[in-house]
């Protein structure tokens, strides 16, 4: 498989025009090209070679019983598997920025979404779920993802700014999803113990923890992060409930997923539902199908009593309960409706036609309204069939890549079809919760950021059974005495890994996280012109004691930037707002802002003028 996709690749890469044979270790392709030598050398470590003696048929301690020697090896590891995680966010958001000097985390964030999961967060720093709308001129803060119909609210839900705040107070909120990737990698590595042992818990937890893609979203400041910790918890649990079903530990899983359903539901239903048809097939049949090992404890075969089983569900069933019942509330509180999702509202009032599910333009436009935000809502395009399998393609080939690289997960995805047992429910209910990630996202008509954010939690999947491929090729070749195999191995990681991070001239110019970082600085540099054409305004504020206003002319050139975010109590000494050229009344902003002085910003020239001398001068 491996050797197929690489030699694939590369014939159409010499038959491109610019792609010359002399010049084929000029700006390779870094998916494939650097696999090429070791798939050269894979005859070679191919051959047995035999040192001492075989460990293959030693004995093996009986899971469930390990010394405390054992004990203390895993909880090292545990922790170094964290402070590597920290160690890959810290080293990407101190990369500098183009010959600005700058670094990438020091810049502000460059998405809508961040700005409104920060509105969000500054809203529960204050003890609130939403603030009023401004009382008398409204539209003026309309923000991007943010709902202003008499209740100032993020769209999103609520577990990202739950998340968040606390670190939000600290000053460092990107601090918050650095710590969720470490968790979620630590985490990882349970499940991957739970499921396969130690070689599968160090593996998958260590690529969670150097995962390129994972490092860079934990800079970025989404939801995706509170929801990959969510469901590592859920999956660590629920890998404990199938070995040995246990009210406690489905207690753990319910909470798990539960807080990634109030982060990201969509993912969160996704990766849990393969475990709750499991589930439900458990408590009717009443056997838990655990693994032998673990069944050897109780008498083989012998059912889960149904006092037992009810206990169980209902511990798994409590917190998503208790989640779903929080959601009803956080709904009525700002739709007035606890059926009515903020995220559903702002889709109907400002973005129909970005609508989920299949013909969405088409749909939407059936229900346009005056407030939709028409340059934003113009850039969805129309869901077809079509699009939506190239769409999987995309976010399929993009996981791979930003999780580990094409090559390793395929011919990992072989070896974990073709060699893991069909008795083993635990693993293939990872790989049914991996499939059924993609599937309930085929009705978004975006492909996703960097085409792969819809998809992002499947990394978790992704080094689980990876990590189980490789438990399951290096058990063959130890047996054979293959151990040069268990090199070659290591060496085709490495090659996946080594271009996410490192440039190496002439093969390739920029690592694939500079690439990602310069793109993503893009927009980041944009704000941060803007914080500092703000600095006359900041200046004239200190040294007057008035307070400020400053309207922000429409950049209809580009809809992926938006100056206007405030915090939500709206009280702070400069507020930004939107200006319309030929609706704005200059009389009315006088009377509703007596206090404050009033100014323009100009995106496309970056310039701010004040209104109010222009005003005194009239």
């Amino acid at each position: 498989m491996g050797v197929l996709i690489a030699v694939g690749f590369e014939i159409v890469r010499l038959q491109d025009g610019t792609s010359r044979t002399q010049n084929w270790l000029a700006d390779i392709n870094i998916d494939t090209s650097p696999f090429l030598i070791l798939f050269a050398l894979l005859p070679v470590c191919w051959w047995p070679f035999h040192v001492g003696r075989s460990r293959a048929g030693r004995q093996q301690p009986e899971p469930g019983r390990r010394s405390q020697r054992e004990i203390g090896i895993a909880w090292s590891q545990c922790l170094v598997i964290g402070i590597v995680s920290l160690w890959v966010s810290h080293s990407i958001g101190h990369m500098t920025v183009g010959s600005t000097g700058r670094t990438f985390g020091n810049l502000p964030p460059a998405y809508h979404d961040e700005y409104s999961y920060l509105f969000q967060a500054h809203t529960f720093a204050d003890g609130r779920l939403a603030y009023p709308s401004h009382p008398r001129q409204p539209q003026l803060f309309d923000q991007m993802h943010v709902i202003n119909e008499g209740q100032f609210a993020s769209r999103y839900f609520p577990s990202t700014g739950l998340w968040m705040w606390p670190f939000l107070r600290w000053g460092h909120p990107v601090w918050g999803h650095w710590l969720a990737g470490a968790v979620s990698a630590m985490l990882l590595f349970w499940t991957g113990r739970c499921l396969g042992g130690p070689l599968v818990g160090l593996v998958s937890g260590m690529l969670c923890a150097i995962s390129p893609g994972i490092g860079l979203f934990s800079n970025l400041l989404l939801a995706h992060h509170p929801t990959l910790m969510g469901l590592s918890l859920f999956l660590w649990g629920m890998t404990r409930v199938i070995r040995r079903p246990h009210p406690g530990w489905a207690l753990v899983a319910g909470s798990g997923l539960s807080f990634a359903m109030l982060a990201r539901p969509m993912a969160a239903a996704g990766c849990g539902l393969p475990f709750g048809i499991w589930t439900v097939i458990w408590l009717v049949r009443g056997r838990s199908q655990a693994e032998p090992a673990a069944a050897s404890s109780r008498q083989a075969g012998r059912p889960d009593s149904l006092q037992r089983r009810l206990v169980v569900v209902a511990a798994l069933g409590l917190p998503l309960i208790a989640g779903l019942g929080f959601q009803f509330h956080y709904n009525q509180r700002i739709t007035g409706d606890g059926w009515i999702t903020p995220y559903q509202l702002y889709t109907d009032i400002y973005t129909p036609r970005h609508v989920y599910g299949f013909n969405n333009v088409v749909r939407g436009e059936r229900h346009l309204g005056p407030k939709v935000i028409d340059d934003y809502d113009r850039w969805a395009e129309n869901l077809t069939p079509s699009l939506a399998a190239r769409n999987v393609a995309w976010r399929l080939i993009a996981s791979w890549q930003w999780t580990l690289g094409i090559i390793p997960l395929a011919m990992g995805s072989v070896v974990f079809v073709l060699r893991t047992p069909r008795s083993d429910t635990s693993w293939w209910l990872i790989a049914a919760a991996l499939l059924c990630l993609h599937l309930v996202h085929i009705p978004y008509w975006y492909v996703g950021i960097m085409n792969w954010h819809y998809v992002l939690e499947t990394s978790l999947l992704w080094c689980l059974v990876f990590a189980g491929a490789t438990q399951r090729v290096w058990n063959d070749w130890r047996r054979q005495g293959r151990s040069l195999m268990q090199v070659w191995w290591c060496g085709l990681v490495s090659a996946a890994l080594l271009p996410g991070f490192v440039a190496l001239p002439p093969f390739w110019s920029s690592s694939r996280l500079r690439v990602a970082v310069e793109m993503v600085s893009f927009s980041r540099m944009q704000y941060d012109r803007f914080q500092r054409a703000l600095e006359p305004v900041r200046r004239e504020v200190q040294h007057t004691r008035t307070r400020a206003l400053v309207l922000v002319d429409t950049d209809h050139a580009d809809t992926h930037i938006d100056y206007v975010n405030n915090h939500p109590a709206l009280t702070a000494d400069i507020l930004i707002g939107r200006y319309d050229p030929a609706g704005s009344d200059i009389a009315q902003l006088r009377r509703g802002f007596p206090q404050r002085s009033i100014y323009v910003y100009q995106p496309g020239t970056g310039r701010l003028r004040s209104l109010t001398a222009t005003s005194n001068s009239d």
